[in-house]
């Protein structure tokens, strides 16, 4: 006798309902494995660029990376008597350097950015410093894979201007020794370039600062060789809208760039900040790396005063990724006021 079909549909049931329990076993013991398979971390940021609108300029700011900054070890500062010397500063003030970065939530190692200024001004394209190449190892050297992600080619760039002859201003030009931007002019003022490329000055300088020689002359020589390097004097207009402002003490000749374009203003000025809680709080804090830090200490105030009552745009070239901002004054101390950000900087006409 066949089965009855109440029985056959029965059966089918028994098996669905028995098929349908181990799916529900299997997809309870498999749930939270899937849970916990979270997409890997990816470890990197996004690319360093930022871009802002000048007057008729777009200024595109590159980051070159970031590298921790020896705060205790290159910070320093002259004693407060008349003609007092220049010490590190945990001697001469100890503690100052762990408290200001604790009012801003900081402590060692602190990250120091490096920052570099892409001018657009139209008719040019120029590069104000570059970065260190790849004189500072693996954590910089990214200039020119930020450049092309934002939107730029080194073929295309028409001009450098370097704030002064420091591994982090100038190796981005020609990484391992080679030349980057194949038509570009490299320019820095005639004080710098008699002091970093000579071999007297070389002899007689601080052992911190005599690999700065050997890495400004590897970075300069294929330009040189080529006819590209033109130092320039002061006074002179390097391209429509941008002037070099003498701003000594960092290094015999470092320079600030001045761009302006329908009223507005933005100082590049390459390295009066190097720790920003440090130096705006207290002015007077200086690095081991300066030339003259009694009149870089000087310089720093200056700017600050100007940048303060004037209002004008800042590019700062170590201060937070992307050093754009205003210099302002609270309870008696400077302050920095980063730029807002804004994700639709505008077109340029």
């Amino acid at each position: 006798m066949f089965p009855s079909r109440t029985y056959i549909a029965s059966a089918g049931c028994r098996r669905a309902i028995r098929l349908l329990l181990a799916l529900s076993f299997i997809v309870a013991f498999m749930l939270p494995q899937f849970a916990e398979a979270a997409a890997p971390k990816v470890g990197t940021q996004a690319p360093g660029f930022y871009r802002m609108v000048l007057g008729d300029f777009e200024v595109t700011v590159l980051s070159d990376g970031t590298h921790p900054f020896p705060v205790h070890q290159v910070m320093t500062k002259a004693e407060a008597q008349p003609g007092g010397k220049v010490l590190p500063l945990d001697q001469v003030s100890p503690g100052e350097a762990d408290a200001l970065l604790a009012e801003n939530g900081l402590a060692v190692p602190v990250q120091g950015s490096i920052n570099a200024f892409l001018i657009n001004t139209g008719p040019k394209l120029i590069l104000i410093d570059s970065g260190a190449g790849s004189l500072y190892g693996p954590c910089c050297g990214k200039l020119i894979d930020n450049m092309r992600a934002a939107g730029y080619q080194p073929e295309q760039v028409d001009e450098i201007y370097i704030t002064h002859l420091h591994a982090d201003h100038v190796g981005g030009i020609a990484p391992g020794g080679k030349m980057a931007f194949p038509k570009a002019i490299v320019r820095v003022s005639e004080e710098d370039a008699s002091y970093w490329l000579s071999d007297a000055q070389q002899a007689k300088a601080p052992s911190l600062l005599k690999t700065m020689f050997e890495g400004d002359r590897a970075s300069l020589k294929p330009y040189i060789d080529a006819g590209k390097f033109k130092p320039f004097r002061y006074g002179e207009t390097l391209s429509e809208g941008i002037l070099p402002v003498a701003a000594a003490g960092h290094t015999p000749g470092h320079s600030f760039y001045r761009v302006e374009s329908k009223g507005e203003t933005l100082l590049v000025w390459g390295d009066v900040v190097h720790v920003a809680p440090l130096q705006f709080a207290d002015p007077s804090v200086t690095l081991a790396y300066d030339s003259e830090p009694v009149m870089a200490a000087a310089t720093r105030l200056a700017v600050f005063s100007d940048a303060a009552r004037k209002g004008y745009w800042v590019g700062a070239a170590h201060i937070a990724f992307p050093g754009l901002g205003h210099v302002g004054q609270r309870d008696g101390r400077f302050i920095w006021l980063p730029a807002n950000y804004d994700a639709a900087p505008g077109t340029v006409n």
